[in-house]
Order: C-alpha cells, then sequence, then structure tokens
C-alpha cells in the first residue's frame, strides 16, 4: 500500500494552500481547484489514518523509539478509523511493553482490546501480551484468563502460534494449567480430598 512520508505530507499541506489561494486571486478558482482537492485529500489522510502504517514499518526493523515518535505525530486517536485506532493502540501498548513501561502497556493494550482489531492473529497478540503482563504481577488467574480467550482466535502466523505453545508450556510446568483444570486432574472426593483406592 502507498504511504507518504509523514514529513513531507506537512510540507505538501504548508504549500498548497497558500499556492492554491494564490492561483485562485491569479487565474480564478477553477485553476487552484485541484491544488485545494489535493489539500483536502491530505489533510483528510492525516486526521483519519493517522501515522500507523509508517509507525509500522519502524516497528519491523525493531525501532521502538523512533516508533513511538511517529505515532506521538497522530492528531488524535479518537478521529482515526476504528480499524486504525484499534492498531494505534496495540502498537503503543508493544512499544511501552518493549521499553519495559509495563502500567503503560497494559493500558494501551486493554484500549486496543475494547476497540476491537481485525484479525484473530491481532486479537491474540493482544491477549497474550496481556498474559504476559499479568504474570509479572504473579496475577496467574489473569494470566490463564488472558491466556484462554488468545486460545479462542484463528491463529495463523507461525511466530505466534509457537510463542503460544510456549507459553502454554510455562504455565503447565507451573501447575497453572492443573490447577484450573486445563491438564489432568487429580482424582477427589466432594471434600477436596483424593479418594483412595478400595482397600482388599
Amino acid at each position: 500500500m502507498f504511504t507518504i512520508n509523514i514529513y513531507l505530507r506537512f510540507t505538501l499541506i504548508a504549500i498548497l494552500l497558500p499556492l492554491a489561494i494564490w492561483l485562485s486571486f491569479q487565474f480564478g478558482f477553477w485553476y487552484s481547484f485541484p491544488f485545494y482537492l489535493i489539500w483536502l485529500s491530505l489533510i483528510i489522510g492525516y486526521v483519519l489514518l493517522g501515522t500507523v502504517q509508517t509507525a509500522a514499518k519502524k516497528m519491523e526493523k525493531m525501532d521502538f523509539l523512533g516508533a513511538e515518535e511517529r505515532l506521538r505525530l497522530t492528531l488524535a486517536p479518537k478521529y482515526l478509523f476504528k480499524t486504525n485506532r484499534a492498531y494505534y493502540f496495540m502498537l503503543r501498548g508493544t512499544i511501552a511493553l518493549n521499553l519495559k513501561n509495563n502500567e503503560e502497556a497494559e493500558h494501551f493494550l486493554l484500549k486496543a482490546k475494547e476497540t476491537g482489531l481485525a484479525t484473530g492473529n491481532e486479537k491474540a497478540m493482544v491477549h497474550l501480551q496481556l498474559a504476559n503482563l499479568a504474570a509479572g504481577k504473579n496475577n496467574w488467574n489473569g494470566a490463564l484468563m488472558h491466556f484462554r480467550q488468545a486460545k479462542k482466535f484463528k491463529v495463523t502466523d507461525p511466530q505466534l502460534r509457537e510463542q503460544m505453545r510456549q507459553y502454554e508450556k510455562a504455565l503447565a510446568n507451573r501447575g497453572i494449567l492443573k490447577s484450573a483444570g486445563m491438564g489432568n486432574k487429580n482424582i477427589q472426593t466432594a471434600g477436596g480430598k483424593r479418594r483412595r483406592p478400595k482397600m482388599r
């Protein structure tokens, strides 16, 4: 998908409007109309799409600070299209997580979840990240809850599937899955004690 550098966009926005106004006075409105139209499309694109796509490209290069700086150039998340708004929050959360700002990460990841992400991969990834944050607080019930939610979505990304398998092993090693009834259960009586084998 074609993207325009945000700084080039700002430059064109700053140049095109005065140019269009000057052309209007010199030659009439219809000579300046294409410049007004381009200027308006640049403004609308900036407001509704923000800087999410260019920030995502920086994320792919592991440039977390650069991606965060780029996202901060978004005018206001509330004006973004819903999909872009959810992805904006997810990127902010992922960046904060990698920069060890866990409280900020949880705040943005929860907002991404509430806004509504587009694909199963994105939804599962957010829940897995929230599970990791909960585990970091020794909140194993919260970690298990988010992991269960992550498993409900269709995950097609091989790397994410592997991360989920590793996380499931980590929960199993701690006995979390077993105690929650997701692993092998100990046979117990109604009183909570193990049932003794019959004596012969």
